[in-house]
């Protein structure tokens, strides 16, 4: 599954997003969870930046 999202991204406008993976706590449970979000390159530091 991973391939074919790879695949399409790397046509065309794609080149210039990036997957971004951040392990995140639950304020509820206490439990750690993972937020992913495609965004574009220059949006990065962002992503990371906000919680």
């Amino acid at each position: 599954m991973a391939k074919k999202a790879v695949a399409t991204l790397q046509k065309g406008d794609g080149k210039g997003h990036v997957k971004c993976i951040k392990m995140v706590k639950s304020p509820k449970t206490g439990a750690y969870v993972f937020e992913e979000e495609m965004v574009t390159t220059e949006e990065v530091k962002d992503f990371f930046a906000k919680k």
